[in-house]
C-alpha cells in the first residue's frame, strides 16, 4: 500500500511511467551532410488529455547532444504521448509519438534505457530520443533509491527558481515532485525523514504565498513526522526541529492558536540547544527562534518573550557574516523585535536601531529577490513608528514611499499583499492626521478596504485589519462629520473586536478604539446608547486580562474621564481609577532601567493627582491619599520597597528573608547602572546589554515569586503592597501635621494627617487652581533667571545689606516692593493656600517670647506648585503682615510613606558613627571657584570641637570620590559644600562636583549607609525637581533621602556663596547649642528642621524685603524627620 502522510493524499504513482535521464543525440547520415541543429524544447501532448501540451527546455551538454533536466511523468490514463523537438527559431525540428501502452507492457522493473527515432525534417538527419523508465506498479513497491533522489532533487531546483523568481508554478512543480519522492519510498527508509522535511518546507513556502491554510496544515504533519523518525543524537534533528518550528509559527500567524507558537519555540529552543557552536546554521536557527518569541510577544504581551527575542536575534546578525544570504533575513528579524519593543516601552533607541538594522536588510538584498518587498514594509513600518515618538515629518514621508514600493513589487495573489496594505494605509493615516490632507485619509481607507477584501476569513491577520480600516474611518469622520464614516468605522470596528480571541494581547487596545468611535459618535448624535457603548467598551478594556499594561491603564483613564464628565457621582469612578493607578507601577516596572521608569512616568504624571481630585469630589479623602501615595514618587517607593527592613519576616522565615534582601540588591544595582543601547553602539555591545536585560527580567521575575511567598505567610498578606488609607495614617509624627495639597484642573484640595485621626481632614482650597499654580511658577522662574541663579557664586555680603542689593547685578526696572513678582507669588500663595490651611487646622500664630515652641509641620506638595516655596508663603509689607513662619516650622516631604516609615523605624544611630563629616570643594574643573565653602567648612568644624562634636573636615583634594563613600559610612552626618548638578533626564547622574570627580548620586544609593541621619546639601539646586516629573521628586534632596538619611537641607534654586555660610554656620550652631547632654560627643539632626528654620529666620531679618533679598533666603529647605 501507498503511504498516506497523516491524512494527506496525492495521486496514485504505481500504474504510472517515469521517464527519467532523457537525451536527445543527433547522427548525419553522411558527414557534413545536414542542417546544423540548435534544439531549446521539447513539447509534450497526451492521448487522451486537455490538448494542452507541457513545454521542457533542453540544455545543450556537447556537440550533437542534448538533456532534459528532471523527468516526465506520463499519468496512468494517458495511452500515447506526442514529442515535438523545436529549434532556437522556433521552428519544429522532428516528432515522435510513443504508445505508452505498449511500452508498459514491458513492465519495466528498475532503470531500462529505452531508445526511439525521431522523425525528422531534414531527411540527411538522424535524432534520437534515449530515456530510463520506471513504472510505479502496486505489485512492485520498492523502487530504486535513485528514482525518489531524483524526484527530491528536481524538487530542490525548482525551489531554488522559485526563490529566484517568485514564480509560482515553479513552486507548485517542486511540491509535485518532492511529494512523489515521499510517497515512492517505503517505510523505515534513511532518506524518508529527508524527503517529508522538504516535503514541509516548500508547503510552508506556498502557504507563505497564498496563505492556504490546508498547506501549513501539510507542512506541519510532514515536519512533525520527519522529527519523529529521527533518532535522538541524530546530526540532523536541529534541522527538522527548526523547519517544525518555522511551520508551527507560520500556523500560528494563520489561526492565533497559541499552543501552535509555544510548541514552535520549545522546538527551536531544542533545535539552537542542539546546534553546536561554530555551526553554519546556528545563525538562521537563532534568527528563527527569535521570530517565535516576538509572535507570542505580539499575542500575550510577556516582556520576557521580547527581551529573548531581541537577544537571540542580535546574536544571530553577530554570527552571520558580511555578505552571507541569510544576513538581510536575520536583521529584518531583528528589527521586528526591536520595533515590538519600543512599542511596548517606548524606548527610542529601539526604533532608532530598528530603522537601522532594516534600512540595512534594504540594502543587502538585491533588485527582484522574493524577500524585498517584506524588508521594504517593515523599514516602512519602523518608520512609521518612529515619526510617532518623534513627529519628524520627513520619516513619515519616507515610511509611505517604501511602503509603496513594497506594495507594487509584490504580486496581487501573494499572501503578504494584505499586510503590506495595512501597512501602508497605516502609515498614510498617520501623514493624515498631521497634515489634514484629505488625499491621505482617502487612499487610507482604499487601501485598507482592499486589505480586509484579500485577507480570507478566518485567518489570524483580519481582525487587524479592519481595526486600521476603522481606525481610518474615524479618522476622516472627525476631520468631516461624514456620518456614514463612523457608522462604517463603528461595524467594521465591532467586527474586529468580535474575531480578536479573549486573551489576545491586542484585544484591550481595539476595545478602547471602538469604545472612542461609540463617543465620537455620542459627540454628533447625543444618543445615550452610543454614550453606554463607550462606557462598556473602555470598562471591558480596562478589566482584560491580557493585554500591554499601557493599553489597559489608557483605557482605564479613559472609562474614569468618561465617567466623570457625564456621570460625575458614579460609583464606577472608584474601580477606574483604582485599576489605572495599579498599572502605574507596572509599567514603570522593576525590570526596566531608572531612566526607562522615569520615561514612561513622564505620560502618566498627572494621573494620581486627576484620581485624587475625582475622590475628594466624590467625598473620598480616604482614596485621594492611598491613589497619591501609590501613584506619585514611585521610582523612590520602589527603592524604598527595595531597602525595606526585614527583621520581622526574618523571625518568620529565615532563607525567605536573606532571598528577598539578596534580589533587591542586585535589583537596585541593575536599575542604576545597566547601560542603554545607541545607534552607533557595536553590536557586541548590544547583545551585552541585552543579556544584561534579560538578567534584570529574571531578577523582577524571582522579586514578584519571593514577595508572592512572603505575602502566603499568615500576618504577611500586605508585605510591600500599596498601603491602604488606615495604615498610612499610622506612624504619624506626634509634633505636626503632615498636609498633601492635590492640585488639578478640576479641583484643589489639602488633605491634613494628624496623629490619633482615622482619616485624612479634607480642606477644600476653592479660590486656587493648577493655572494659578503655573502662574506663580513661570513668574518665580522669570525672575530667577532675570537674576542668573543656577550656580553658587561668590558674593559680596555687605552689598546685600546695602539699600541697592541682589545675588547678581541685573536689569530689572524699579517697581514697589510690594509690586514685584516674588512678593506677589509669596502672597498668593498665603492667602490661597497656605492660611486657609492653617485655619482648617486651627492653627494661630505663637508668640515666641514666651518660650512656646512652634509646631512642625510637613509640606507634601504636587504637581506645580511642587515647584513653588511654600514655606515662605506670607505678605512681608503693610499692617497686615504675616507669614509662615509665624505659625509652624515648615518640612517637606516627596511622600507621606517615606516620612512615616521614618517615624516607624526611628532606631537608634551606632554611637561610633555619630559625628559630622564636612568636606569643601572650592574649585572644581569646570565650575565658578566659591572659596567660601572652605571658609564654612572650617567655620563648622571650629564649631564642632568647642562643642565637644566628632567631626572630621576634609578640604579639596584632600578626598576622592571613593573615600568619601567610605567615609559617609563612617560618619551619621554629612555637610557637603561645593557645587551641585542636577540631571533631570537620568536623575541618579545628579552629581556633586569634586576636586577629583564627581560624586553622583547613583553611587551614593549603592553605598550600604546604615547610620545616615543628615545631610546638608550646601550646593545649588539640590531640590529643584524637573517639571516633566514634578510628582516623581527627582532632586538630589530626594535622592539622599531614598539613600537613607532621615533628613536633608537643600536648596530649591542656586545660593550665594556668601548666604550660603551663613545659614549653615548658624544653623549648625543651633544643633550644638541644643545638643542631649548624654550624648557625649555624638550628633544628630534631630531639631534640624528648627535649626534651619532659626537659620533662615536669622538670615531673612538681616536683609531688608526686596525682592533679590527675598531670593537669597527662601532657597533653603529641610527634607525629612
Amino acid at each position: 500500500m501507498r503511504r498516506m502522510v497523516n491524512g494527506w493524499s496525492s495521486r496514485m504513482l504505481f500504474s504510472n511511467v517515469i521517464l527519467l535521464d532523457i537525451i536527445f543525440e543527433c547522427t548525419n547520415t553522411h558527414e557534413g551532410g545536414g542542417t546544423p541543429m540548435h534544439l531549446v524544447d521539447l513539447w509534450i501532448m497526451e492521448t487522451p488529455g486537455s490538448g494542452q501540451a507541457k513545454l521542457y527546455p533542453l540544455t545543450h551538454a556537447s556537440p550533437g547532444r542534448w538533456e532534459l533536466n528532471g523527468f516526465i511523468e506520463i499519468l496512468a490514463d494517458t495511452d500515447a504521448i506526442d514529442c515535438i523537438v523545436r529549434s532556437d527559431e522556433e521552428e519544429d525540428v522532428g516528432f515522435l509519438r510513443l504508445d505508452m501502452k505498449g511500452i508498459r507492457s514491458t513492465r519495466v522493473s528498475s532503470y531500462q534505457e529505452l531508445s526511439r527515432d525521431i522523425e525528422v525534417f531534414d531527411e540527411e538527419t538522424r535524432l534520437i530520443m534515449r530515456w530510463k523508465g520506471v513504472e510505479t506498479s502496486p505489485e512492485r513497491p520498492q523502487i530504486e533509491d535513485d528514482v525518489a533522489a531524483q524526484f527530491n532533487g528536481y524538487a530542490m531546483d525548482l525551489l531554488r527558481a522559485f526563490e529566484r523568481t517568485g514564480d509560482l508554478p515553479l513552486l507548485t512543480e517542486s511540491i509535485s515532485c518532492v511529494r512523489q519522492a515521499v510517497d515512492i519510498t517505503p517505510e523505515g527508509h534513511s532518506k524518508l525523514p529527508v524527503y517529508l522535511c522538504n516535503l514541509g518546507c516548500t508547503l510552508m513556502r506556498r502557504f507563505e504565498r497564498m496563505g492556504e491554510l490546508t498547506d501549513i496544515t501539510e507542512a506541519v504533519a510532514a515536519q512533525q513526522e520527519a522529527a519523529a523518525l529521527i533518532p535522538e543524537g541524530h546530526a540532523n534533528m536541529p534541522r527538522y526541529l527548526i523547519n517544525l518550528g518555522n511551520s508551527l509559527t507560520s500556523g500560528f500567524e494563520q489561526t492565533g492558536e497559541l499552543s501552535d507558537i509555544t510548541n514552535a519555540i520549545a522546538v527551536q529552543k531544542k533545535a539552537v540547544d542542539l546546534t553546536p557552536q561554530g555551526h553554519a546554521c546556528l545563525p538562521s536557527r537563532l534568527s528563527n527562534l527569535g521570530c517565535s518569541f516576538g509572535r507570542r510577544f505580539e499575542r500575550t504581551g510577556e516582556l520576557s518573550d521580547i527581551t529573548n527575542a531581541i537577544a537571540v536575534a542580535q546574536k544571530a546578525v553577530d554570527l552571520t557574516p558580511l555578505g552571507h544570504a541569510d544576513l538581510p533575513s536575520h536583521l529584518s528579524n531583528l528589527g521586528g523585535s526591536l520595533t515590538r519593543r519600543f512599542e511596548r516601552t517606548g524606548e527610542l533607541s529601539d526604533i532608532a536601531d530598528a530603522v537601522s538594522v532594516w534600512q540595512k536588510s534594504v540594502d543587502l538584498t538585491p533588485e527582484g529577490h522574493a524577500d524585498l518587498p517584506g524588508y521594504l514594509n517593515n523599514l516602512g513600518n519602523s518608520l512609521t513608528g518612529r515619526f510617532e515618538r518623534t513627529g519628524d515629518l520627513l520619516d513619515i514621508t519616507n515610511a509611505i514611499a517604501v511602503l509603496q514600493e513594497a506594495v507594487d513589487l509584490t504580486p496581487r495573489a501573494h499572501a503578504d499583499l494584505p499586510g503590506y496594505l495595512k501597512t501602508l494605509g497605516a502609515s498614510l493615516t498617520r501623514r493624515f492626521e498631521r497634515t489634514g490632507e484629505l488625499s491621505d485619509i482617502a487612499n487610507a481607507i482604499t487601501v485598507q478596504e482592499k486589505a480586509v477584501d484579500l485577507t480570507p476569513q478566518g485567518h489570524a491577520a483580519l481582525p487587524g485589519c479592519l481595526n486600521n480600516l476603522g481606525t481610518s474611518l474615524k479618522c476622516r469622520f472627525k476631520h468631516t462629520g461624514e456620518p456614514t464614516d463612523i457608522a462604517n468605522a463603528i461595524e467594521v470596528q465591532q467586527k474586529s473586536v468580535d474575531l480578536t480571541p479573549q486573551g489576545h494581547a491586542d484585544l484591550p487596545d481595539r476595545l478602547s478604539t471602538l469604545g472612542a468611535m461609540f463617543y465620537n459618535r455620542f459627540g454628533s448624535s447625543g444618543k445615550t446608547a452610543d454614550l453606554e457603548e463607550t462606557i462598556s467598551c473602555y470598562k471591558t478594556a480596562a478589566m482584560s486580562t491580557a493585554g500591554p499594561p499601557r493599553a489597559k491603564l489608557e483605557a482605564a483613564h479613559l472609562w474614569a474621564r468618561t465617567l466623570i464628565r457625564h456621570r460625575s457621582q458614579s460609583p464606577e469612578i472608584i474601580p477606574a481609577f483604582d485599576i489605572a493607578i495599579g498599572l502605574v507601577a507596572i509599567i514603570a516596572g522593576l525590570e526596566q532601567t531608572l531612566k526607562g521608569r522615569y520615561t514612561q512616568l513622564e505620560s502618566t504624571s498627572t494621573l494620581a493627582l486627576e484620581a485624587a481630585a475625582a475622590a475628594c469630589a466624590l467625598g473620598r479623602p480616604d482614596k485621594a491619599l492611598e491613589w497619591l501615595e501609590q501613584g506619585r514618587c514611585l521610582v523612590w517607593n520602589q527603592l524604598n520597597n527595595l531597602r525595606t527592613p526585614l527583621d520581622d519576616l526574618r523571625i518568620q522565615d529565615e532563607i525567605l528573608a536573606h532571598n528577598i534582601a539578596d534580589v533587591s540588591k542586585q535589583l537596585e544595582h541593575a536599575g542604576s547602572s545597566r547601560g542603554q543601547s545607541h545607534v552607533d553602539m557595536p553590536l557586541s555591545e548590544k547583545m551585552s546589554l541585552e543579556d544584561e536585560a534579560r538578567s534584570h527580567l529574571d531578577l523582577a521575575r524571582r522579586w514578584d515569586d519571593l514577595l508572592r511567598k512572603a505575602r502566603a505567610i499568615p500576618g504577611f498578606e500586605s508585605f510591600l503592597m500599596a498601603l491602604p488609607c488606615s495604615a498610612i495614617m499610622q506612624h504619624l509624627p506626634e509634633s505636626g501635621p503632615i498636609v498633601v495639597i492635590n492640585i488639578n484642573k478640576r479641583r484643589c484640595d489639602a488633605l491634613a494627617l494628624l496623629a490619633g485621626l482615622d482619616e485624612p481632614l479634607h480642606i477644600p482650597l476653592p479660590n486656587f487652581s493648577i493655572k494659578t499654580a503655573s502662574d506663580y511658577r513661570a513668574a518665580l522662574d522669570s525672575r530667577l533667571r532675570t537674576n542668573h541663579l543656577r550656580t553658587r557664586e561668590v558674593e559680596d555680603m555687605a552689598a546685600l545689606l546695602e539699600e541697592a542689593r541682589g545675588m547678581r547685578p541685573a536689569p530689572v526696572k524699579k517697581r514697589r516692593v510690594d509690586d514685584d513678582p516674588v512678593h506677589r507669588v509669596l502672597r498668593g500663595l498665603w492667602e490661597k493656600v497656605v492660611k486657609p490651611i492653617l485655619d482648617g487646622l486651627g492653627f494661630s500664630i505663637v508668640d515666641q517670647s514666651s518660650g512656646e515652641g512652634l509646631p512642625r509641620l510637613w509640606w507634601c506638595p504636587t504637581g506645580p506648585l511642587s515647584f513653588l516655596p511654600l514655606h515662605a508663603a506670607g505678605i512681608y509689607q503693610g499692617s497686615d503682615s504675616e507669614c509662615g513662619f509665624d505659625y509652624v516650622v515648615s518640612s517637606y516631604t516627596p511622600t507621606v510613606t517615606s516620612l512615616t516609615d521614618r517615624v516607624k523605624n526611628h532606631g537608634s544611630i551606632d554611637a561610633k558613627a555619630a559625628g559630622l563629616l564636612l568636606t569643601s570643594q572650592p574649585n572644581a574643573p569646570g565650575a565658578p571657584p566659591i572659596p567660601g565653602t572652605t571658609k564654612e567648612i572650617r567655620a563648622i568644624a571650629e564649631r564642632a570641637e568647642k562643642n565637644g562634636v566628632r567631626a572630621k573636615k576634609l578640604e579639596g583634594n584632600e578626598i576622592s570620590i571613593e573615600a568619601c563613600l567610605e567615609e559617609m559610612k563612617d560618619f551619621s552626618s554629612v555637610h557637603l559644600a561645593c557645587h551641585g548638578s542636577q540631571n533631570a533626564a537620568e536623575p541618579l547622574q545628579s552629581r556633586f562636583l569634586f576636586h577629583q570627580g564627581s560624586l553622583e548620586l547613583g553611587t551614593i544609593l549603592k553605598s550600604n549607609l546604615k547610620n545616615a541621619d543628615l545631610a546638608f546639601l550646601s550646593a545649588c539646586q539640590t531640590s529643584t525637581g524637573q517639571e516633566k516629573l514634578a510628582d516623581e521628586a527627582v532632586h538630589l534632596a530626594a535622592g539622599m533621602l531614598a539613600a537613607g538619611y532621615r533628613r536633608v537641607i537643600g536648596t530649591m534654586w542656586s545660593i550665594g556663596d556668601a548666604p550660603a555660610q551663613q545659614v549653615a554656620i548658624t544653623f549648625y550652631e543651633y544643633l550644638f547649642s541644643h545638643r542631649d547632654g548624654t550624648s557625649g560627643a555624638g550628633f544628630d539632626g534631630t531639631h534640624s528642621a528648627i535649626a534651619l528654620h532659626h537659620a533662615t529666620e536669622k538670615l531673612r531679618l538681616s536683609l531688608d524685603d526686596s525682592e533679590h533679598s527675598f531670593l537669597t533666603w527662601i532657597p533653603f529647605v529641610h527634607f525629612g524627620y
